[in-house]
């Protein structure tokens, strides 16, 4: 029996995944229209589209937005909610609230329909922490809002300097303006923790249950705000009252751990009736600062930024030689800040940072 010549044409070739060529030009997307992300809810962006929204203005913030009774006064009314999907082409970027957007496809808002994100403005800035102090992995919260909201209760939970603390460095990284909101002052009186932080120069506002809110709503008022704090500090509460129509749930703090429960379980971006954005989160128990540089943590106690000039080359601000220490003990800064620092850097090594 006479053995088979094979050939090529035995041979069954499959085509490659994609037979059409690769090229590296990539879609103008001239058509694309602006939207801002307002909610993020499992690959699905909800995005605000129309007049009024904030914009990129170039290098300078982003654009105030108008209210409803304004863009009603100028006829701007055409203004919709468009759900969206992130286009394959972004690849990995993540998309997040507050994120001005470029958006194709069905942008009419209409039940059942989805559109496209094709592209992510430049953002003017980037709220992030990490899961812990070991893990450098940054976590974007926000982008592109100019002043960050923290929330602390002054009791039913006790309020958390270290927690305040880390969350001025992450304020300071972003280059964000802080605002101290101090809630519960009908149950404790907040001398004791606003003398803590009135050399840094945070700004603050007291609210009390009941009492009006105007103080608060004139910081917020033109501006994109984040409220952070840990949960049962009463940040849904302040939403509500803030924006009417908000219905943000709340709850009550666990008589048991002292703890709050998580109500809110995504952020999400409102329009101020005054004009503006404030963006409510979820609730957080930690605030890792592992993406942040200990020079940029040092920075933002600028109380000490001056005597740290006089350290030792190297130093880590944690040991012996430290020209903290002698800054502190001829009555220049406050030991309890240098020990709050120290904390924050020895937490970023991996030690426990329990309050």
């Amino acid at each position: 029996m006479k053995r088979r010549q094979y050939d090529e044409d035995d041979v069954r070739v499959r085509p490659g995944k994609g037979s059409r060529p690769r090229t590296r030009t990539r879609p103008a997307h001239e058509e694309a229209v602006e939207g801002f992300v307002v909610a993020v809810d499992r690959g699905r962006y909800t995005c605000l589209v129309g007049d009024g929204i904030p914009r990129v203005n170039g290098d300078a913030p982003a654009a105030r937005p108008q209210t409803k009774a304004a863009a009603r006064r100028a006829g701007k009314t055409d203004r919709i909610l468009v759900v969206a999907m992130k286009a394959r082409e972004l690849g990995r970027k993540g998309i997040v609230v507050g994120d001005r957007v470029a958006i194709v496809g069905d942008v009419s808002g209409r039940p059942d329909t989805l559109a496209r994100i094709v592209r992510v403005e430049e953002r003017d800035s980037m709220l992030r922490r990490s899961a812990d102090d070991t893990d450098d992995i940054e976590r974007p919260i926000v982008a592109n809002a100019d002043q960050l909201v923290i929330v602390t209760a002054l009791a039913d939970p006790p309020p958390r300097p270290r927690m305040i603390d880390r969350m001025l460095v992450a304020a300071f990284d972003a280059d964000i303006d802080p605002l101290l909101c101090l809630t519960k002052a009908d149950l404790a009186a907040p001398d004791e923790l606003v003398s803590l932080y009135e050399p840094l120069g945070v700004p603050y506002v007291v609210v009390e249950k009941g009492s009006p809110l105007g103080e608060l709503r004139d910081r917020v008022t033109d501006r994109i705000s984040v409220l952070v704090g840990h949960s049962g500090v009463g940040k849904s509460t302040l939403v509500n009252a803030l924006v009417p129509d908000a219905r943000r749930a709340v709850s009550h703090v666990n008589a048991v751990t002292g703890r709050g429960r998580h109500t809110s379980t995504s952020a999400v971006a409102l329009e101020l009736p005054e004009g503006g954005w404030i963006i409510d989160t979820p609730g957080v128990r930690s605030f890792g600062l592992a993406h942040v540089a200990m020079e940029t943590v040092l920075a933002s106690f600028p109380d000490f930024n001056e005597a740290a000039v006089d350290c030792p080359k190297g130093c880590t601000h944690l040991g012996d030689g430290c020209a903290l220490d002698r800054f502190v003990a001829e009555g220049g800064g406050d030991p309890a800040r240098l020990e709050s620092l120290r904390r924050l850097l020895a937490s970023r090594e991996g030690s426990p940072d329990d309050d």
